[in-house]
Formats: structure tokens, C-alpha cells, sequence
């Protein structure tokens, strides 16, 4: 049984959903990552990397006041020297508070240091507290620290180049792992898209192309066999008369024959095969117009008991053994009698298949497909003999109209079969092996969930 074209659509939904999320989340790694090197980006201003020349501007000006300051001593320039002073602090605790590597900080704390110790040097002749000082001393003094601190800012230039290279470096290492995540991400969605497309074609579009060529074949097989069984009632009509004419003329000279001799033989003879021609007859007319069913409801043992006492004493004459396994017994709706009829032809085929000597089991049991609220559960009634199995060859044409393996068969039984377990919302399946035999099965939907 095929499962539930509800089932396979809950599957691609499922498959769909996990493709969304998959997409979701590949998608929010990206822009996460992105994110990330944005941050890194705004976080680098432009002056980032050029520190160096303006703390040596800011020093060499200060400178230049203070020097000038020492030569005349005007006042106006020592508000000036202290706004300057001011300012350079200032920037110092600005870019303190920067992102900024081990290096530079190390060295922009020394300079800062150096600047302050600049400051307490210079203070006493900027505050008018110089009497006591020696200007060629001190003149020397204030240009041994500057010095210190211009080195300090050429410390500061190698510090920001390492920074540099170290930021473009791990920029560089970002982007490429950036770029490898985008080319991953993307086979993924490729192969999810590709799966999913594969899914929604296995799941949803190939079985409603199936289902359309079903559909197609059954309606063309309808048409066909409406079509076939109005010829069958005219040519059922014109050959029964004259069978009936012929038979009942045989039937009135036999008594007049006698016994035993050729002409009475051969009146038996030609009964015999004008017997054969009128079952033939009703073998195509069933399956070219079969009757409809009649429903009732019962168990799905009860075909099988009656059949029993009809089929015993046939295969006792073979020595076939006859078994029974009633392993389940759920309620079916279905004919009775059509049912006995496929079981006996199944039967006989069965006894052919087997010969002597070998064993026929009649079994019921049940099977459920699927779990949920998409569970089925359907009535199995088999016929398993112990022949020889089904030729690989014979198979394909199995169940094709007036094939038959056997020299007096009209290859109709297993047809006509066929037909009425569709018109019980039903089918006939088989399974075979070499040397072990052949099992028929009708599968039959339960009661509770008939629907021919």
C-alpha cells in the first residue's frame, strides 16, 4: 500500500520548514559577522592612526611659547602657555580612552608622564616664581626632557605603524573568514534548496503525476471495458443461442447412441466442449460487465469458514493439506458471495500450483500503514501454497485478460478477481519465490473505513 498523499505533504512541510530555518539561521550568521567587522570599522576613526604627529605639533609649540616667554617675559604669553598646557591635557585623557593596543598605551602613558614632568620644569618661570633659577641651566634642563619627549613621540609612530599592521591583519583574517562562511553558507543553501526541490518532487509532484496516470489508465480501461461489454451482451446473446440449440439436439440423439461406441463418444465429447464454450461465455461477460456488488457487513473469517467444507474433500482427493490461521478477524463490508468466488478461483489455482502432497493455508490477518491520524488499517484474507512459485517471466502478464499458463484456461479467473476487489475499494496482491510457494492476498479496507 502506498502511504497517504497527506503524509508525504506533511513531510515536504516539515523538510520546508527545516530549509527556513537552516536559511534563517545561515543568514543571521552572516549579518552577525558583518556586524562584527562593522564594529571594528567604526571603532577606527581616521586620526586612529596618527597620534604621533600632533602630540610632537602640540609639543613643539608649547615649546616655542615657553621660549619666548623666557626671553621677554610678557605676561599675555603666559595665558597662552597655560591654555596650551591645558589643551595638551586634555588630549592626552582623550586618547587614553581610545581603543588602543598594549604599545601604544605604554608609550602614550610615558609621554604623558614626560609632558607633566615638561610642566613642573617649566612652571616656576611661567609663574613668575624664577628668582632663584638659573636660565642657561634651566634652558638646558627643559630641552634634555623635550627631547625625551619627542623620542617618546617617535616611540609612538613605530607604535601606531605595528598597530596598523596587527588591525589590517586581523581586517584581512576577518574578511577571509567573512568570505569562506558566505561561500559555505551558500553550497548549503544551494544543497537545501536542491534537497528541498528533490523532496517537494518525490513527496507532492511525482506521486499527483502517478495519480494523474492512474486515473488516466482507469478511465481508458473503463471506457474500454464499457465499450467491451456492450459487444460482449450481443455476442453473448449470438453464440448462446445456437450453443443452446446444438446442446439440446446432442442431448435428445445421445439416448438413441449406444453406449460406448464412437458416435455416442463423440456426442459426449462435443457436449463437453460446448460446456466449455458456455462457461467461457460467462467468464467474459463477468469480466467485461461484472455484476455490481451487493454490501453487507460481517467478519472477514466467515468467506473462508464456509468455503471450508466445499474445498476439503477436493483436496483431500490430491492429498493437499488444508490450514487455517485466523490471526485477526475485524469487520469488512463487502459481498459475500463475489468474495467466496475469488477465494475458490485462488483456491483451484493454488491446487494446480501445488499438484500433490502439499499444503494450502487459508490465513486472515490485518495491517496498519502509517501512525497517527493518518494510520490505516486494512483486512488481509490470503491464500499461500507451497508450489513452485510464479515464473519471473509469467509474472508481468499475470493479471493481463485471457493470459493463462494452463491448456484449458480462459485466463479471465484472476482478471475477474481483480475487478471485483476494486469495486470493494480494495486489491489483489501477491508475493512469490522459487520453491517456496505463492501467497494471493485480498487487501480489503475495514469496516469503519469502507469507501469503494
Amino acid at each position: 500500500m502506498k502511504p497517504r498523499f497527506g503524509v508525504r505533504a506533511s513531510a515536504c512541510l516539515a523538510a520546508a520548514g527545516l530549509a527556513v530555518v537552516v536559511i534563517v539561521w545561515t543568514e543571521k550568521s552572516l549579518w552577525v559577522r558583518a556586524d562584527e567587522l562593522r564594529a571594528r570599522a567604526g571603532a577606527v576613526s581616521s586620526e586612529r592612526f596618527h597620534l604621533s604627529e600632533p602630540l610632537e605639533a602640540r609639543l613643539r609649540s608649547l615649546n616655542d611659547l615657553v621660549v619666548r616667554y623666557s626671553l621677554d617675559l610678557q605676561a599675555p604669553a603666559r595665558a597662552r602657555i597655560a591654555n596650551e598646557i591645558a589643551v595638551t591635557r586634555q588630549w592626552f585623557a582623550t586618547q587614553t580612552n581610545q581603543p588602543l593596543t598594549q604599545p601604544e598605551r605604554d608609550v602614550l602613558l610615558r609621554a604623558k608622564q614626560r609632558f607633566e614632568t615638561y610642566v613642573a620644569h617649566v612652571s616656576p618661570l611661567v609663574e613668575d616664581r624664577s628668582t632663584n633659577l638659573s636660565l642657561p641651566v634651566w634652558r638646558e634642563e627643559k630641552e634634555r626632557i623635550l627631547a625625551d619627549l619627542l623620542a617618546n613621540a617617535g616611540q609612538l609612530d613605530v607604535a601606531e605603524r605595528q598597530a596598523l599592521a596587527e588591525h589590517l591583519r586581523v581586517s584581512e583574517q576577518s574578511l577571509a573568514a567573512l568570505h569562506r562562511h558566505t561561500v559555505l553558507s551558500s553550497v548549503v543553501l544551494l544543497a537545501m534548496g536542491a534537497a528541498l526541490v528533490v523532496l517537494v518532487y518525490l513527496g507532492l509532484v511525482a506521486p499527483l503525476r502517478q495519480r494523474v496516470r492512474q486515473t488516466q489508465a482507469i478511465l481508458e480501461r473503463q471506457e474500454k471495458l464499457s465499450s467491451l461489454g456492450v459487444l460482449a451482451a450481443g455476442v453473448a446473446h449470438e453464440i448462446r443461442n445456437p450453443l443452446t440449440s446444438i446442446k439440446a439436439r446432442l442431448f435428445t440423439q445421445q439416448p438413441l447412441l449406444a453406449k460406448g461406441s464412437a458416435a455416442w463418444e463423440d456426442n459426449v465429447f462435443i457436449t463437453d466442449e460446448i460446456s466449455r464454450l458456455e462457461q467461457i461465455v460467462r467468464d467474459f461477460l463477468a469480466f467485461a460487465r461484472p455484476t455490481e456488488p451487493r454490501f453487507a457487513t460481517f467478519k472477514a473469517t466467515e468467506p473462508i469458514r464456509d468455503l471450508l467444507p466445499l474445498l476439503q474433500p477436493e483436496l483431500s482427493k490430491s492429498k493437499i493439506e488444508l490450514k487455517q490461521e485466523f490471526l485477526a478477524d475485524p469487520l469488512i463490508r463487502a459481498d459475500a458471495a463475489q468474495l467466496k468466488q475469488v477465494l475458490i478461483n485462488l483456491v483451484r489455482n493454488a491446487v494446480d500450483a501445488v499438484g500433490n502432497n502439499g499444503t494450502i493455508t487459508l490465513r486472515t490477518r490485518t495491517e496498519t500503514k502509517g501512525r497517527g491520524p493518518h494510520a490505516t488499517t486494512r483486512a488481509m484474507l490470503e491464500v499461500q501454497d507451497s508450489g513452485p512459485g510464479i515464473p519471473p517471466e509469467v509474472q508481468p502478464r499475470l493479471f493481463d485478460p485471457f493470459f493463462t499458463t494452463k491448456a484449458s484456461g480462459t485466463g479471465l479467473g484472476l482478471s475477474i478477481a481483480v475487478r471485483i476487489l476494486e469495486k470493494h475499494g480494495g486489491q489483489l496482491e501477491y508475493t512469490t519465490a522459487a520453491d517456496r510457494g505463492t501467497t494471493f492476498r485480498l487487501v480489503l479496507p475495514i469496516a469503519s473505513e469502507f469507501n469503494p
